[in-house]
């Protein structure tokens, strides 16, 4: 309408969204936020209590499988603990400790447990 009663139009060129330009520092930002907002992994298993579990193992003569089926676990998670790889599970360690006879969390880890007599 303004055209056509010959008023001046303005026509300043607006700012694109996607101006490639501007898109590099943004991301660049948002990559450095999520690098400072990462949680750490989670602890592995100590290399001693992968040997303590490998050794009460040995002395009982059971294979990995063996003693997977014994504490109702897959023969990969008693690999993964041996390795040092797995995550510390209290639940799985107690199996382990009960069905070894091996200390394996706290303090003396591999130390022989004593039976409890009742």
């Amino acid at each position: 309408m303004a055209r056509r009663s010959g008023a001046v139009v303005a026509t300043d060129k607006k700012l694109s969204v996607g101006n490639k330009a501007n898109q590099g520092t943004d991301h660049q930002r948002i990559a450095k936020l999520d690098r400072e907002n990462e949680v750490a992994p989670p602890a592995k298993i100590a290399p001693n209590v992968g040997r303590a579990i490998q050794d009460g193992r040995m002395a009982l003569k059971l294979s990995q499988k063996d003693l997977a089926q014994k504490v109702n676990e897959k023969p990969s998670i008693i690999q993964d603990y041996e390795s040092g790889k797995a995550v510390p599970n209290t639940q799985i360690l107690g199996k382990l400790e009960r069905t070894l006879g091996v200390k394996l969390r706290g303090s003396d880890i591999g130390k022989k447990l004593e039976k409890k007599s009742s």
